[in-house]
C-alpha cells in the first residue's frame, strides 16, 4: 500500500517536472522568435519559423502548430509578440486541447527612416 502511493506520487511529480518544462521551453521559443521578429530587416513571418523550428526540435511539430504574431505594445513601447498555443500534457507528452498559451515579447528595432 505505502509503495504504491510512493509510486504515484512520484509519477506525480515528475509529470508536474514535464509540464513545467514544457510551459518554460515554449515560453523561451516564443521570446526567441519575438526577438528574431522585431529585428530590422526581417519579416514577422522569420519570426513565427524561428519559434516553430525551435518548438518542433525540443517538443516535436505537434507542439509547434498555433504560432501567430502580433504587433503592440509592451510597456507602452512598440513590440513584437509571438503567442504559442499548444497541448497541455496530461499523460507524458500526451495531452489534449491547447490548454497552454504562452507569448513573447521584444521591442521593435526601428530604422532611421521608421523613426522620422
Amino acid at each position: 500500500m505505502v509503495a504504491a502511493l510512493l509510486t504515484l506520487l512520484t509519477l506525480a511529480v515528475l509529470q508536474l517536472a514535464l509540464v513545467l518544462h514544457v510551459r518554460n521551453t515554449l515560453q523561451d521559443a516564443a521570446a526567441e522568435g519575438a526577438r528574431v521578429a522585431a529585428l530590422a530587416g526581417n519579416s514577422p513571418q522569420d519570426g513565427v519559423r524561428r519559434t516553430r523550428r525551435l518548438i518542433g526540435t525540443a517538443l516535436g511539430d505537434g507542439y509547434a502548430r498555433h504560432v501567430r504574431y502580433h504587433r503592440g505594445s509592451y510597456l507602452d513601447h512598440p513590440a513584437a509578440t509571438i503567442v504559442v498555443r499548444a497541448p497541455l500534457p496530461v499523460l507524458g507528452l500526451l495531452g489534449g486541447g491547447d490548454g497552454l498559451e504562452v507569448s513573447g515579447h521584444a521591442g521593435l528595432e526601428l530604422t532611421a527612416r521608421a523613426r522620422r
